[in-house]
């Protein structure tokens, strides 16, 4: 099949061209973005010899003719007004910005600052983070990528209700997540050997998890949610503090984590004790997890990381594909980490 990119030139459209050139029922169909309109391999040169075609502006009626899905691999705000010609011919679309994610229309408003997608749109979407969605239908719309992380760090806490009290999350993110704009923040002077904090319990994810935790328990408190940029090129270092109910012992957590995703091939729960590192997951669509228990303060400390490129964004992608072709979802997606 062949798929189109939208907003191929950011560093989620081009880590798409890289899955889909090695997925074996995908074709890289054709590439649109909204400025840069140049042979791919020019503007990229380590495609020479992989994909060298022109990337165009965007038309839904050539998408349309020429491929059998497309990807929208573009900021907030583009998607829900481009895919609606191709939502209304029933084409397949998978969006991995932000725009169809919240089901509800005010807290998109809030959280992203502009308008939200019309109502019938939203109510066609399926949001799919895939160990917890149904199959999808023809409009998916990717999790993000902090949400992903902290959804599968602590869905079975909150699916048995283990824990007592507020969730704590500490994410942190490889400059890649901050997209190709160059701002202050993410300027080699800036960025290098250093490590900074932003949008602190502010961030757009944040509503994102809450939907997805309170479709599990409608109880859900409001969760303490921060957010910092690390010195590195890609990957997510999320760390979850959770206070945990007194019966409840860390071997009893630690198979609960294991029975939750036994049949979930991209999630690796570690041994007890053993906390993941960030290079166990880059240049893959693995999210690793590791818990570690303390007796004396009944907390929990769970990590969960995630290559934010992958898992967290084109790979997850690549998965819900799958998931909707009805073919088995680790298809064209089985890479051994990039190590060192």
């Amino acid at each position: 099949m062949k798929a189109a990119i939208v907003g191929v030139t950011g560093y989620t459209g081009i880590e798409l061209i890289r899955l889909i050139q090695q997925h074996p029922q995908l074709e890289v169909g054709t590439l649109h973005s909204h400025s840069m309109h140049e042979n791919s391999s020019v503007l990229y040169p380590h495609l020479i010899g992989l994909t060298e075609q022109l990337i165009e502006p965007f038309d839904a009626e050539k998408i349309q003719k020429e491929n059998q899905l497309v990807f929208f691999a573009t900021p907030a705000g583009i998607s829900k007004e481009l895919a609606a010609t191709l939502v209304a011919n029933d084409f397949p679309v998978i969006d991995l910005s932000g725009d169809l994610r919240l089901k509800d229309r005010d807290s998109y408003q809030k959280w992203y600052h502009q308008e939200a997608a019309p109502a019938e749109l939203l109510a066609q979407a399926t949001y799919s983070l895939p160990e917890f969605a149904p199959t999808p239908g023809n409009l998916i719309a990717n999790p993000g990528c902090y949400a992903t992380a902290a959804i599968l760090a602590a869905a079975p806490l909150v699916q048995q209700k283990l824990f007592s009290g507020t969730l704590i999350f500490d994410g942190k993110s490889g400059l890649s997540g901050a997209g190709k704009k160059l701002t202050d923040s993410s300027h080699f002077a800036t960025a290098a050997d250093n490590m900074t904090m932003y949008k602190p319990n502010q961030h757009q994810h944040i509503p994102e998890i809450m939907q997805q935790f309170q479709q599990w328990d409608q109880a859900m408190p409001p969760i303490q949610f921060s957010t910092s940029l690390l010195p590195v090129k890609r990957g997510i270092f999320m760390t979850l503090y959770a206070p945990i109910k007194d019966a409840i012992s860390q071997e009893d957590i630690c198979e609960q984590y294991i029975k939750t995703y036994q049949d979930h091939p991209f999630v690796r729960v570690q041994p007890l004790g053993k906390l993941p590192e960030l290079r166990q997951v880059t240049g893959t669509n693995f999210c690793d997890i590791g818990i570690c228990f303390n007796p004396l303060t009944q907390v929990l400390t769970v990590v969960a990381v995630i290559d934010n490129l992958g898992k967290g964004a084109a790979g997850q992608a690549i998965q819900n594909f799958n998931r909707w072709a009805k073919i088995p979802e680790t298809t064209g997606l089985m890479q051994a980490p990039l190590y060192p």
